[in-house]
């Protein structure tokens, strides 16, 4: 029920902390271009980006983590840009997890705090990634997937280490933390809280100008927010499919192949015989002679069985060799011997003496090698397509890596070569967002946006019955699209920005009139435009938090932060326009000393006081040791990022 107050009240708490922690390894791991010698130091500002006390921060480092923060944001996002990237803040971010990083290492190396190698070492090996076909620690593996991510074994090990240091200072700072009773009773009567007060929306729509504006307007708007009109990275792809049909005749089975397979297989082509009994065992030759004689006698096998105190079970499909070896030869001997409907002798095994009624016989005649030609041929066959397709995948493979080109690889094996694109990295075209990429494509689309152009690869579809030939090619890079290409959109956006001005201007005008006196209702009527009316709002905190598995609305959020008859806009994104939220009254109610939900609001806030020492903590470090920020060398960062 409080996980409403973690979303409601708590800020940024553990932001860069969290970066850092959470994203160590991932920091390795999903960077596509990690170089420990490559600098930035031929940029405007220098080569450090920030000094935390002895621990520098190079303009590179900065770099790769942009870099790896965009690969985390594009397994959401495929299409998104390093210039959308930077607008939300995400430079701001990696360089805080990279200051957090250098002070969590400056710190312990100056308080003697260490990750020692072995350590390290039980943490590699703990890694899934690392494991061979056994599940245990494969250095092969190891090493490739470090060549595989371009990262090596120092920057691996490092990074661990910061982790482990992480955890090691990190977590008891927060650990066990807990609130007062008195705090607790507090946001424990708050969910009882009542709110009254209204909300305006002033849509930029409505105060957009209408009047055609002039082409050097335009122009001039493109040029200042190019950043706004930048197109994702499109490629086309040209590939080309097979199957077991470019095998040719090579998957059908010879007579020779045939007469083998029936050879190496020839106990289960011979005669059989399978038997159902019902049986039972018993201690002693005796008693088993006594059941069967019963039996023989007219007597009904369960009856017999159940004066005796025991059950007997039935056994089905059992053959001769398998009853040997799990009872006794002697046993299968007498069971086999008996004809359907008959008792057995009595037979001896480690678990006593059997006995048993033979309820069904079934016999198989020995089946000729012509009678089972087709059987054996169709699974030769299918044998053959799969290591066919396997070899023939092999080679194609190692022609691609000798340098083979995929024309030249559909050339040999007839195959019709196709292409689509421009693409986008999540299959839409970008022509036509409509439609998407085949679905054959799909599987390989990931990697087809990190090849180099007209460098093929080949990949498995269809669980290995359908291979997959494919390339990259007319890569076009993220940009800004031309200005003759989307000056309408330019236009549509212009007047948005225009409408935003205008609503912010009016929002600040209604303001100021509530502020006088007026009711929301006459501030809204006294606009020269015509705006929707404001809605009235008058609910709790408790019905509030009924919303918390859905999105709370921005304004009803705001509403509920706020200071009794204040009044304050919001941004309702989006270019829509500006909202006006007006709180008129806040109404709480007492509860009892021992409400549930004085405890539940211990148990849920203490991971947010947690949170809040281990930021402090944070904080703390970095202002013990030092940080210095280089503005000049992060804004050409920036730039470089940005294509600027």
């Amino acid at each position: 029920m409080f996980q409403f107050f973690r979303n409601f009240f708590k800020t940024k708490l553990g932001l860069a902390i969290s970066l850092a922690f959470l994203g160590l390894i991932a920091l390795a791991f999903a960077s596509a271009d990690v170089s420990s010698t490559g600098t930035f130091g031929g940029i405007a500002g220098g080569d450090r980006v920030a000094v935390v006390g002895d621990e520098k921060i190079s303009t590179s480092d900065l770099v790769r983590a942009a870099n790896n923060g965009l690969e985390q944001v594009r397994q959401e996002q495929p299409t998104a840009t390093m210039q959308q990237f930077l607008r939300d803040g995400g430079l701001t971010a990696a360089l805080d997890a990279l200051i957090q990083r250098a002070a969590i290492k400056a710190y312990a190396d100056e308080h003697g705090i260490r990750a020692g190698d072995n350590l390290v070492n039980s943490e590699i090996r703990m890694i899934p990634a690392f494991r061979g076909p056994d599940g245990n620690f494969s250095e092969d593996t190891y090493r490739q997937a470090l060549a595989l991510q371009r990262v090596t074994d120092a920057q691996l090990r490092e990074d661990l280490g910061i982790g482990l240091l992480s955890q090691q200072m990190l977590i008891p700072a927060g650990f066990g933390a807990s609130v007062p009773d008195k705090l607790a009773y507090r946001y424990a009567q708050l969910f009882k809280e009542r709110r009254q007060g209204s909300i305006a929306l002033l849509p930029a729509a409505t105060y957009a100008p209408s009047d055609d504006p002039e082409t050097k307007v335009l122009r001039a708007y493109y040029d200042a927010n190019r950043a706004d009109f930048v197109r994702p990275e499109r490629r086309n792809i040209r590939y080309a499919t097979f199957d077991s049909a470019a095998l040719g005749d090579r998957i059908e089975p010879t007579d020779a192949e045939i007469a083998a397979r029936y050879e190496r297989d020839a106990e289960q082509y011979a005669a059989s015989e399978t038997r159902d009994f019902t049986q039972l065992i018993v201690p002693t030759e005796a008693a088993a002679n006594s059941i069967r004689d019963r039996v023989a006698a007219g007597a009904s096998f369960e009856q017999v069985a159940r004066e005796a105190g025991l059950r007997a079970s039935p056994v089905v499909d059992v053959e001769r060799e398998g009853l040997a070896s799990q009872a006794s030869p002697a046993v299968a001997a007498a069971y086999f011997s008996a004809a359907q409907g008959e008792m057995s002798r009595p037979a001896r095994s480690a678990l006593g003496w059997h006995v048993a009624r033979v309820d069904d016989v079934e016999t198989k005649p020995a089946r000729s090698l012509a009678q089972v030609r087709e059987e054996i041929a169709k699974d030769v066959r299918e044998e053959k397509r799969v290591s066919g397709l396997a070899n023939l995948a092999s080679e194609i493979e190692e022609q691609l890596g000798d340098g083979a080109t995929l024309a030249e690889v559909a050339e040999e094996l007839d195959l019709d070569l196709a292409s689509v694109g421009p693409v986008l990295a999540d299959g839409r075209l970008a022509d036509n967002p409509g439609q998407s990429i085949p679905e054959v494509l799909r599987p390989a689309l990931a990697t087809a946006f990190q090849m180099d152009e007209e460098e093929p690869e080949i990949a498995p579809v269809e669980s290995g019955r359908t291979y997959l030939v494919y390339e990259a090619s007319n890569i076009t890079p993220a940009a800004a699209a031309p200005f003759a290409e989307i000056e309408e959109a330019v236009e549509a956006r212009w007047r948005a920005a225009q409408g935003m001005k205008a609503a912010r201007a009016a929002a600040d005008r209604v303001i100021a009139r509530l502020g006088k006196g007026d009711s929301m209702a006459e501030a809204l009527a006294a606009e020269e435009r015509r705006v929707p009316p404001a809605q009235s709002v008058n609910m709790t905190r408790e019905e509030l938090a009924r919303q918390r598995d859905q999105r709370i609305p921005p304004p009803l959020a705001l509403l509920f932060s706020m200071a009794k008859n204040t009044t304050k806009k919001l941004d309702a994104g989006g270019n829509m326009g500006f909202f006006i939220v007006r709180l008129n009254d806040i109404e709480m109610d007492d509860i009892a000393e021992d409400d549930p939900l004085i405890g539940q609001a211990k148990r849920q806030m203490g991971p947010l006081i947690g949170e809040e020492y281990v930021e402090q903590f944070g904080q703390a470090m970095q202002q013990e040791l030092g940080v210095s920020r280089n503005a000049s060398a992060i804004e050409a960062v920036r730039k470089q990022l940005a294509g600027n």
